[in-house]
């Protein structure tokens, strides 16, 4: 069995590296080569099996802090076991008259392969430890506090009692001089938990006299929403919505129960009341950690209709003090940005006319190209980086333990439609100071109507079916490339 050459015998054991055991076979070691073989073939199996057949439960795993520790466990020991087979078969069938020369040269290429599975399990297992990173910094935990979080009684199926899940997306701006957090956007994301189809609404950061709910605590300090009747109908921006965030918790700590993050639960309970929505959960965005994550994702494409302001602060009509942007982002289809430029075309508004309703559908296309941009190959290739950004950019109250079933339906909103929901401002809230919200929850509610199926005929009517009408809701169209 030794009278091959030398190279041959590096050939046999490289090749076995495929499929660790069959260079045991070669060597003439049937049993433990038919031990390892069949070893590598059940895990190889077995693998395959629950990669296609319980993909779900994969998907469960990958959110699991305890469950990610034993992963990287056992990648490190078969990564072990797998250069063990490799350098023990070589030396079974290296012929034992080889020169000094021809023993280094195989030891290099052997070394060289083992040193390949090694950075493999390497890297394998720092995208795990950084997944395990970013699920128990992020998620809430067993000790996090939430006076607004829902009780889920039936795990295994969360959905079976949600048809809707509403959730509360925040932008929070603690850009440079904002000596407390504002919150300039303010987005609800209502998901159709079967389908996906989600339904996109936006708030105006300057609504005034926000409701609360009357059961809450709120509700008896502020009973005509959130304002101060001593200072007239006026604007009153410490009473806006972007200032809720801050302002309520300040003035009334610990009002609504123990909490993680008070300002996102007094801001749950109040825009859920103001659209007639039970608000599930936040996500709330760090605004500054936002370009990382787009550097992260390889930029974002949109189509840019007008010229969008980097930077810029108007103080208002007559006032010198105005801090003019430093550029513009100009108009043009299917624009790759980067993660500075995503950002101010998301949040830029210095002189565009409508400029927080503009900034709002652009945000609804900032969030429509992530999704699009979220890839599974994408994701994969750039997780180290996009868990390290997702660290510094999110906090939310959503639990660790329903992280899997969130997974699932992120998957299913990834195929499905994502709308606009126009609240109408000229009827509804042409100014700040005093918005209908009752006329708002009535859009709303019409919007998130289960539609009925439309009973189809199979009787000719001789007349071709008119086109439908564009959805303007449809955040294909609007943003679709239109300059203006």
């Amino acid at each position: 069995m030794r009278q091959r050459s030398a190279f041959g015998a590096l050939v046999i054991a490289v090749l076995g590296a495929v499929v660790p055991g069959t260079a045991y076979l070669v060597a003439g070691r049937r049993k433990l080569g038919s031990l390892v073989t069949g070893m590598t073939v059940a895990l190889l199996g077995a693998a395959a099996y629950v990669g296609v057949a319980r993909r779900d439960d994969v998907i469960k795993w990958a959110v699991d802090p305890n469950l990610l520790l034993w992963m990287i466990g056992g990648l490190a020991v078969v990564a072990l076991l797998w250069v063990a087979t490799i350098v023990t078969s070589y030396k079974m069938l290296r012929p034992l008259g080889s020169g000094v020369g021809t023993r280094l040269g195989g030891a290099f290429v052997i070394g060289l392969v083992c040193c390949t599975i090694a950075s493999g399990t390497a890297l394998g297992a720092q995208n795990l430890l950084a997944q395990r990173d970013l699920v128990t910094h992020v998620f809430a935990g067993g000790n996090s506090k939430s006076a607004t979080r829902p009780t889920i009684a039936n795990k295994k199926d969360p959905w079976a009692s949600i048809p809707r899940l509403n959730l509360l997306l925040l932008g929070a701006d603690d850009g440079v001089g904002r000596k407390d957090t504002r919150t300039d956007t303010v987005m609800v994301a209502s998901i159709d938990t079967r389908t996906g189809d989600t339904k996109l609404i936006s708030l105006t950061r300057n609504f005034m006299r926000m409701p609360f709910p009357e059961d809450s605590p709120l509700h008896k300090l502020y009973p005509t929403g959130y304002w101060n009747p001593k200072l007239g109908d006026k604007e009153q921006s410490e009473f806006y919505l972007d200032a809720m965030y801050r302002n309520v918790p300040r003035d009334h700590d610990g009002i609504l129960g123990p909490s993680d993050n008070q300002g996102a639960d007094v801001l749950k309970v109040s825009v859920g009341e103001a659209l007639g929505l039970k608000l599930h959960y936040y996500l709330q965005i760090n605004l500054s950690g936002f370009e990382q994550m787009v550097e992260a994702l390889g930029g974002l494409t949109v189509n840019i209709n007008y010229k969008v302001p980097i930077g810029g602060d108007y103080r208002g009509p007559g006032k010198a003090d105005d801090i003019l942007p430093t550029g513009y982002l100009q108009p043009g289809p299917n624009r790759h940005l980067n993660g500075h430029d995503a950002l101010w075309f998301a949040r830029g508004r210095y002189d565009v006319q409508g400029s927080d309703l503009a900034r709002q559908d652009r945000q609804h296309c900032v969030i429509q190209a992530l999704v699009e941009r979220a890839t599974p190959q994408n994701v994969l290739a750039n997780y180290q980086s996009i868990a390290k950004a997702g660290k510094q950019l999110i906090r939310t109250d959503l639990p660790q333990n329903l992280l899997g079933q969130l997974v699932g339906l992120g998957e299913r909103v990834k195929s499905a439609k994502i709308t606009n929901i126009d609240l109408d401002k000229k009827k509804n809230f042409p100014n700040g100071r005093n918005p209908n919200y009752a006329a708002m929850r009535e859009i709303v509610a019409k919007a998130l109507a289960p539609r009925p199926v439309a009973k189809t005929t199979t009787k000719p009517t001789g007349k071709p079916k008119p086109p439908a009408k564009p959805d303007p809701g449809d955040l294909e169209s609007s943003c679709a490339y239109n300059p203006q």
